[in-house]
């Protein structure tokens, strides 16, 4: 049994966290332990606001700096680790207006490509975070995002990895926008992961998409009113940005351990036990080892 005394026992897994030597680091990562947590995805982060890379070997630095970060927690706080890396959306936005539109997108690609030689190698699981601007850009600007976005999904599709999504909060319009863009492509819409995405798991809200799940305060009260309609992959991740200007953004690295215990004391309120235990295993199990290898 993994629900011991109302608890859970078994893994727990944060499948969005960013973490910055520069930052908490490692201090971090052993916080999550601490509190429980037992699996993580390191995602690439862009050094915003002035450390964007201008050249694909200046990506390629940046990715060994989150693969060691990756090698560093393994090594000193003992947990499993997952690398997902990526060219963010917002760098290409950005440097469109540095780059120029056909060299940013030509930069942007290639660093997918890169990427995905990573996931290749074994070094990384996952292509992320990838998506859209997640805020107003002119009508140009969208077009393009969404036609490099369905290629991207195209070259993960083609790679046979996942996809992490970066991408506008426009509640369910976003996700049938993003089903359509993954049929297109030939990506699985399982394998296409709402990255910071709301709560609400039912079907006719992810319109099939895999769900990591910010869990913030309402979070547990929206998951118990649409886990039964959930046709798809859900996880919860806390999006941890590890910035020493903004302590604690997006959410600690507690948080996910604490909220699944949360939910589980929910959960035993209205569900037996067995079934309380198959639904965390399929959370902090079952759905993450499909998406990023199993455990």
């Amino acid at each position: 049994m993994t629900i011991v005394e109302g608890r859970w026992t078994g893994p727990i897994w944060d499948t969005h966290m960013h973490l910055d030597s520069r930052g908490r680091g490692l201090a971090a990562a052993q916080d999550f332990a601490n509190a429980g947590g037992t699996h993580l995805c390191l995602v690439h982060k862009p050094g915003f606001p002035n450390e964007l890379p201008e050249s694909l070997d200046a990506v390629k630095q940046a990715y060994i700096g989150t693969l060691d970060m990756a090698a560093a927690v393994r090594r000193e706080v003992g947990i499993d680790v997952r690398v997902i890396l990526g060219p963010h959306p917002v760098v290409w936005e950005k440097q469109i207006h540095t780059l120029g539109m056909e060299a940013s997108t030509q930069l942007h690609l290639d660093s997918v490509a890169l990427a995905l030689e990573y996931c290749a190698q074994g070094d990384a699981v996952a292509l992320g975070e990838v998506g859209r601007p997640h805020y107003p850009v002119s009508e140009e600007v969208w077009s393009a995002a969404n036609e490099q976005l369905e290629t991207v999904m195209r070259m993960a599709s083609k790679a046979g990895f996942p996809i992490q999504l970066h991408v506008e909060d426009a509640g369910a319009q976003t996700n049938e926008e993003l089903s359509i863009l993954c049929d297109r492509s030939g990506l699985q819409r399982q394998r296409a992961i709402h990255h910071y995405a709301p709560a609400n798991v039912a079907v006719d809200f992810t319109h099939d998409l895999s769900s990591s799940v910010s869990m913030g305060k309402h979070s547990v009260s929206t998951l118990l009113e649409t886990y039964r309609n959930c046709t798809s992959t859900w996880t919860m991740e806390t999006d941890y940005l590890d910035d020493p200007s903004r302590p604690g953004a997006v959410l600690g690295p507690k948080t996910v351990p604490k909220r699944t215990h949360a939910l589980v004391s929910a959960l035993l309120d209205i569900e037996g036990a067995d079934e309380v235990e198959e639904l965390m295993n399929h959370v902090h199990r079952i759905w993450p080892s499909a998406l990023y290898g199993g455990i």
